[in-house]
């Protein structure tokens, strides 16, 4: 029993960790990509909308946009991505960035910075407090037992 007082809190621990690394690792990329991709001229395939929640939650929906793209050296891609502007639809065309060692890490969202730190240092944040209430549980409870 008091295997799981430390078994749970360090699993959420690593979870919260991973998730801070995974949230940086896309904002550095997607900073890299505004800062010295290339750009291509894409279009707009499809766009589709994914639900979450329900019953006694609330709903909440994503948008998702699946853009196709040609690189300078010929290969094409098709890349599938989130949180896109809702006026575009399928068919239009659209500025694609993309870098040519990974073109498979385009993005066609218009560059925004300040968009992107803070929705980043609020994700992490949140992370980080998850992480600070678990270790704090698992020191009390290491004192109290």
């Amino acid at each position: 029993m008091d295997a799981l007082l430390y078994l749970v809190p360090a699993v959420i621990t690593a979870g919260c960790v991973f998730g801070v690394v995974q949230v940086i690792r896309r904002a550095l990329r997607t900073s890299e990509l505004w800062a010295h991709g290339l750009t291509a001229e894409g279009r707009c395939l499809n766009t589709y909308a994914k639900t979450s929640g329900g019953n006694d939650a609330a709903v909440r929906s994503t948008l998702h946009h699946v853009y196709e793209f040609t690189t300078r050296e010929g290969g094409r891609f098709r890349f599938d991505e989130a949180g896109g502007d809702s006026t575009v639809v399928a068919g239009d065309h659209v500025t694609v960035r993309y870098l040519a060692e990974r073109p498979q890490w385009a993005t066609a969202l218009e560059p925004a910075r300040g968009r992107l730190i803070i929705g980043t240092g609020v994700v992490v944040v949140f992370l980080g407090v998850m992480i600070a209430g678990c270790v704090l549980f698992a020191v009390s409870a290491h004192s109290a037992f």
